[in-house]
């Protein structure tokens, strides 16, 4: 069943003294979960001396007692939770990436998607480049340690290669005597700051980690800017800032983020509250029950249900301990996926009208699979609101659409594809009300391009997830693009 995965979550730590890193990397790693559950990793810095764990699977399963007890505290973290938008799922390219040079040593972890990465990397192994991972953030790691070569900091060869990586990327970089957390120009992706009474001051994707390790959130970054925690405080680089249109990806807003989650000062909560309100008045229908599939369409059936004056229920319990050990042996128990994750509310749906909002409809598969579950619980008419406009193109900024070709909407009608999925009616949120979500009346600066084709910047002549990946065909290695 196929879903829209979430890109990443990075996290960085820096205290002005020794201090117990690690369990905050933990906890603000664990807030950041939704963000990405195949892999995750934790850098520490004690005085300069880096110590690192990272392994495919969730928080709680790579982070046990004893690997924790294993790490020691210090002065600065690097952590990351990581679905690969480039790259495929092999331990080589959990994040973060320690690199070390002849400048000292470098841990870096990222969130987003480079448009220029395929030309990057091929420039780069020209040069002697020896790659071991398939991600792009190895290329980033390069740019930025070759810049380093003749840049007087850390922060300085940063700004230098900002001029050479195009795209989106938020980045968490820490040096042996600083944290670096950096914006790309259109700020694609989320990152923002805060600061414990002890003085340690956290970055992460989303503000809910700062809330997970008691940081205050200061602000979010400006795109383009440059933050840089050392000895004598903090500083922002402005170099970038104001170089390109803001363009945050309003998906976040519809999907990724976590509700509790202040995104470019937009609650995400109020936000989905707001998406349902509008298809409430977009596309009304009588019913007797609103639900929300979860966890993302929750909020969006309550603002549904809301402006409709029809009453919420809860319709679906989602099984929360699905982890990497879920295996599916077989077509069979792969289509039964949704089943065990999601299972409806019998009392709710029985003998009703319901009305079930869901944040997205990608192929279409995961859409029929819900309406069948409700029907065989006994709903009488399923009719389905979405609480985002159709996917018609591929992202490369950090969400996992590749592929025009697999997306339902670009191949059937509204009608069509209600039928398919075997609702009573089907509603999508138009694209006019996006600007709806964040509170205003007038487009502001977001992202859209997976819904209008509209980018904001120049999409690359190689795309798809295993753009670096190899594969072995007649016993020789093959480079995939």
């Amino acid at each position: 069943m196929r879903k829209i995965h979430e890109e990443c979550g990075v996290l960085g730590i820096f205290s002005p003294v020794r201090a117990p890193v690690k369990s905050m990397a933990y906890y603000g790693l664990f807030a950041l979960q939704h963000r990405g559950q195949e892999s995750c990793g934790i850098v520490i810095n004690d005085d300069g001396l880096f110590s690192q764990y990272k392994d495919l699977g969730l928080v709680s399963e790579v982070f046990s007692r004893d690997v924790l007890d294993k790490l020691p505290d210090g002065n600065m973290a690097v952590g990351h939770v990581r679905y690969g938008t480039t790259g495929g799922t092999e331990r080589e390219n959990c994040q973060p990436i320690v690199v070390n040079h002849i400048k000292g040593r470098m841990a870096l972890a990222h969130n987003g998607n480079l448009v220029n990465s395929v030309e990057l990397r091929n420039e780069l192994e020209l040069q002697g480049s020896i790659f071991h991972s398939s991600s792009d953030t190895e290329v980033i790691s390069y740019v930025i340690t070759k810049e380093r070569l003749t840049a007087p900091s850390i922060e300085e060869a940063v700004n230098r290669a900002m001029h050479r990586i195009h795209g989106a990327y938020s980045l968490v970089v820490m040096s042996p005597s600083k944290l670096i957390a950096v914006r790309d120009e259109n700020g694609f992706r989320p990152l923002c700051y805060g600061r414990r009474k002890d003085g340690t001051y956290v970055v992460a994707s989303e503000s809910c980690a700062l809330e997970a390790v008691q940081a205050a959130f200061i602000r979010d970054l400006e795109p383009g800017e440059i933050l840089v925690f050392g000895a004598k405080g903090v500083t922002s680089i402005r170099d970038h800032v104001g170089k390109a249109p803001r363009r945050t990806c309003i998906f976040e807003h519809i999907y990724f983020a976590r509700p509790d989650s202040v995104v470019e000062g937009v609650s995400v909560q109020e936000a989905r509250l707001r998406a349902g309100a509008r298809l409430a008045i977009r596309h009304p229908v009588k019913a007797d029950v609103v639900i929300g599939v979860p966890d993302s369409g929750l909020d969006a059936a309550l603002g549904y249900a809301r402006a409709s004056g029809i009453p919420y229920g809860v319709g679906f319990i989602k099984n929360r301990y699905i982890g990497r050990t879920f295996i599916s042996p077989g077509q069979t128990a792969r289509e039964d996926f949704v089943k065990i994750k999601l299972n409806p509310i019998a009392s709710t749906v029985r003998g009703k009208r319901v009305i079930v909002i869901d944040d997205s409809i990608v192929r279409g598969t995961t859409s029929a699979r819900i309406v069948s579950l409700l029907r065989e619980a006994g709903a009488e008419e399923v009719h389905m609101r979405v609480s985002s406009p159709p996917f018609l193109n591929p992202c490369y900024y950090g969400i996992d659409i590749d592929s025009r070709e697999n997306l339902v909407a670009n191949h059937h009608t509204v009608e069509e594809t209600a039928r398919l999925i075997g609702a009573d009616s089907l509603g999508y949120l138009p694209v006019e009300d996006l600007p709806y979500l964040l509170g205003v009346d007038a487009r502001v600066g977001y992202c859209d391009a997976c819904f209008t084709n509209d980018y904001p910047t120049e999409i690359p002549s190689v795309s798809g997830k295993s753009r670096f990946e190899f594969k072995i065909s007649e016993g020789k290695g093959k480079k995939t693009t």
